[in-house]
């Protein structure tokens, strides 16, 4: 009892000299870790962030920063595109919720360069709160479970509620767990929360992620761990074992497996939707590439409805003038749901929503769709900038991101999500905040 009041004492001693030094760091932390929670109490928290940033400001700490100004162009670009949208209702109000990409990157310019110190404080504290919520919906999910005795319950948005996302959710925590991970001394404490952040990544069941989270497991154990070549191959071994054993477990089988097989074979039948008498027919990517139409009962698995998202734009730009202007920000939706239409993919039933009223569920495409060519490419420039200088600094943790960053922006309309606009932004200012002024320093948060 009196070493765990010791080490509370210490973890509430450390934190207030934290922020006593650096009274920004608190805001920033509110702002991360109010991200899984409702979207007001976020915009509050990015509201409190702007005011501290006014209120602490000093004539001195402001800094001119390049790599800032390529969100505020990105969202420029949003703006401007209220000059050509087609559908201005909803573009307004997407420009509000895409603030993020204005508000945030000016606080960074106003309260200065993060240093290593303040920068290493930021995902410590976050990936310490990251835990706290990955324990609290557990800790859900065996209180429904023991009510319901549906297992269902701890896997994938079921977890986290579907508004939440567990895509989302996924990245949040795969963040968390490389600081623990690539910590050189680890305590008991550290182990638990690995492996409870490492479960949590798998029950959320994101195949994108995990095959992601996988590759940066093995890159870390063999480009770079610190431990004796011999120490890291046993390591990695057992790791291996680990992840692929967890493959195997329920849900994340079924959607393994369900992948696989639209990979390989035509109209599989999909055992796990029921619709009725109906037989559902899982769609391959041979199909959803090639077919003219498809019938009420064709199912969509992830890859196969990303690869027909994919030829939906290359024929909306062929059809439409949109390689340099795009159909302007969010407005894309009126023109899917005439491809959907046209295909004749299944139109949705009652509360059910159909594939046609789905965005194109890939960053890059709903970029190139809404914004233009500009607006790709400065995504591209963004993603590309962010991974060179994680590379540079040997930063694993900037690498993590960067890398994650990469893979679910193939899957996910991330930035088009008021939580996904908000963690990307914020993270990116983190990690490459005053960048060019400490490129010199190797960072390693630790």
């Amino acid at each position: 009892m009196g070493n765990t009041y010791n080490f509370l004492s210490n973890v509430y001693q450390e934190t207030k000299q934290e922020i006593y030094k650096n009274k920004i760091l608190v805001f920033i932390l509110l702002v991360l870790l109010s991200i899984p929670l409702s979207y007001t109490i976020n915009s509050i928290c990015i509201f409190l962030l702007v005011f501290a940033t006014g209120y602490f400001y000093k004539k001195n700490s402001f800094i001119f920063d390049k790599i800032m100004l390529l969100l505020i162009i990105l969202y420029a670009i949003m703006l401007v595109s209220l000059i050509w949208t087609i559908d201005i209702n909803r573009t307004i109000p997407a420009l509000s919720k895409e603030l993020s990409l204005l508000v945030i990157p000016i606080c960074f310019l106003f309260f200065g360069t993060l240093s290593h110190q303040v920068k290493q404080t930021i995902i410590k504290y976050y990936s310490n709160g990251i835990l706290l919520f990955c324990i609290f919906y557990l800790l859900k999910a065996a209180f429904r479970f023991a009510l319901s005795q549906d297992i269902n319950v701890f896997f994938y948005h079921e977890l986290v509620t579907k508004d939440v996302n567990a895509i989302h959710v996924s990245v949040y925590v795969a963040i968390a767990f490389f600081y623990f991970f690539t910590k050189t001394i680890k305590t008991t404490f550290h182990y638990l929360a690995i492996t409870v952040l490492l479960v949590m990544v798998f029950l959320l069941s994101s195949k994108n992620i995990i095959v992601a989270f996988v590759g940066l497991i093995i890159i870390y154990h063999l480009f770079y761990s610190k431990l004796s070549k011999q120490m890291r191959l046993k390591n990695l071994i057992v790791f291996v074992i680990l992840l692929f054993s967890l493959t195997f477990v329920g849900k994340i089988k079924d959607r393994f497996k369900e992948e696989y097989e639209t990979i390989m074979t035509d109209s599989t039948v999909n055992d796990v939707i029921k619709k009725g008498e109906g037989i559902i027919y899982n769609v391959s990517i041979k199909q959803a590439w090639t077919n003219e139409t498809f019938k009420p009962n064709d199912y969509f698995p992830g890859t196969a409805f990303r690869v027909y998202q994919f030829r939906v734009f290359l024929e909306l730009l062929q059809q439409d003038q949109i390689f340099w202007t795009g159909y302007g920000l969010n407005a894309s939706y009126s023109k899917i749901v005439q491809k959907g239409t046209e295909h004749n993919v299944y139109l949705g039933e009652g509360a059910e929503e159909g594939y046609q009223k789905k965005n194109f569920h890939n960053q890059y495409i709903q970029n190139f769709a809404e914004l233009g060519v500009f607006g790709f490419l400065i995504l591209v420039v963004m993603l590309v900038i962010n991974l060179k200088n994680a590379l540079k600094n040997k930063d694993f943790i900037h690498i993590s991101f960067a890398v994650l960053m990469i893979s679910l922006f193939l899957t996910e309309s991330f930035l088009w999500r008021q939580r996904g606009v908000v963690f990307f932004t914020m993270m990116f200012c983190i990690f490459n905040s005053g960048i060019i002024f400490i490129k010199s320093k190797k960072i390693n948060l630790q």
